[in-house]
This record gives structure tokens, C-alpha cells and sequence, in this order.
């Protein structure tokens, strides 16, 4: 885990749920760092610096591809 990196932050825990299932579906290693803090003082947020997202490296292109579609707006067909 030390050679991962942050490659984004959250302010809320529920801004990172459908993002690791994504992840996860995509069998994307990945940890977020001061998850379980937040989900217990969600306040602290600011203080820790956001819930980070944290990838391997080799990983970065296919993640923030996921995160572009997540912020793209969605549209109707």
C-alpha cells in the first residue's frame, strides 16, 4: 500500500459509495484513507484533509476515467 497514491478527495463518506462498487466491479485495488474516522465523526472532514482515494499507479489512467464518467453529466438518449 505505500506505493499507492492519492489520486482524489472526498468531503463524504456517501460520495465514495457507488465509486467502490465501480471499483470494485472493476477489480481495481484501492483503499481510502480516513474512511472509518469520517464515518464516525463526519465533521472532522476538514480537519484530516477528505476522505482520499488512494490507487495504484498502473491503475491511475482506468480510475480517473471512472471518475470522469461519475462527474459528466448524465444524458438522455
Amino acid at each position: 500500500m505505500q506505493s499507492f497514491k492519492t489520486i482524489a478527495i472526498f468531503n463524504y463518506l456517501h460520495e465514495t459509495v457507488v465509486l467502490k462498487h465501480l471499483l470494485e466491479q472493476e477489480d481495481i485495488p484501492y483503499y481510502l484513507e480516513n474512511e472509518m474516522t469520517l464515518s464516525v465523526a463526519p465533521f472532522y472532514s476538514a480537519a484530516l484533509g477528505g476522505i482520499k482515494l488512494n490507487v495504484h499507479p498502473e491503475d491511475f489512467e482506468r480510475v480517473q476515467e471512472i471518475l470522469d464518467n461519475l462527474n459528466s453529466p448524465l444524458s438522455i438518449v
